[in-house]
């Protein structure tokens, strides 16, 4: 049955991956699409990036990082569960071509729209390198994965516990020192890490794409919450992109717009506090 869960397991602390039965999707699934979930009737929207799909078997798989309430939500599904509506594949795919070298940089849950891309890349043959990173080493997702899919693997941690210790930057500067030649970067994680990212490569004139799939919310262009100016244009995420040349992209005015429902998030988070106490 459609929408059906096929498979549930966990990746890290609040996050989860889900295998659902979705042939249609699964069949003209691409890399860099995504897919709109909604668990029940009073459930909101929730975009998440297709992380990989399986159309022999009719299936999909999606991540969710349980942050609000929705998330929370959807995180309590089971195998067998059915979600009520699973709308795509929407947004436009990844360009895939034979770059040469090019770097993957993933920070936190951000590897996980990350690893449809390489795997995209790396059977187009291209030389991968791939960055990840999170605040502590449990905090990875699909480093096993990323790992077959790449050349060369950087781990960075905040905290030192796995990998070298520091931020996905400095692993880019320690390749681009050392002289590595690099055709393409593309970076998937939290804002201020893909505009940090975009403003090195910048001044080595490497280019850069990112993944601006943190600021969605309806997904289909209507509700005007994903506007981001790139190049001087008004670009809607969900229509437009999901993905932009990084170094075109206002990253202090989307770093702005991100904060734009933080005090509704806040919000309905401690509504579900209180039922849960209750």
């Amino acid at each position: 049955m459609n929408n059906r869960i096929v498979k549930k397991s966990s990746l890290a602390p609040n996050v989860t991956r889900f295998e659902l039965d979705a042939p249609a999707i699964a069949n003209k699934h691409k890399a860099g699409q995504f897919v709109i979930i909604r668990h029940a009737e009073n459930g909101e929207r929730i975009p998440l990036t297709i992380a990989d799909s399986d159309p022999v078997a009719g299936t999909i798989s999606i991540i969710s990082q349980s942050v609000g309430k929705s998330t929370k939500a959807l995180a309590e599904f089971e195998p067998g569960d059915i979600l009520l509506d699973v709308a795509g594949p929407l947004g436009s795919p990844t360009h895939i071509d034979q770059f040469g070298t090019v770097v993957c940089i993933g920070g936190g849950i951000g590897a996980a729209p990350l690893y449809p891309i390489t795997k995209a890349l790396h059977y187009a043959g291209n030389k991968i390198v791939s960055i990840l990173g999170a605040r502590s080493g449990n905090m990875f997702i699909l480093k096993e994965e990323m790992d077959a899919l790449s050349d060369q693997l950087i781990l960075t941690t905040d905290d030192g516990s796995d990998g070298q210790k520091g931020f996905v930057t400095d692993a880019l500067t320690e390749l681009i020192e050392k002289g590595t030649h690099i055709d393409l970067v593309i970076a998937i994680g939290p804002t201020i890490m893909m505009k940090m990212v975009a403003e090195k490569t910048r001044a080595y004139k490497i280019s850069t794409v990112a993944s601006l799939n943190t600021i969605m919310v309806d997904g289909t262009g209507m509700c005007g919450g994903c506007r981001v100016t790139v190049g001087g244009e008004t670009k809607f995420v969900c229509v437009d992109g999901p993905e932009f040349d990084a170094h075109q992209v206002d990253w202090n005015e989307m770093l702005n717009r991100l904060h734009s429902y933080h005090d509704h998030e806040c919000q309905a988070l401690r509504q579900i506090e209180r039922t849960e106490n209750d």
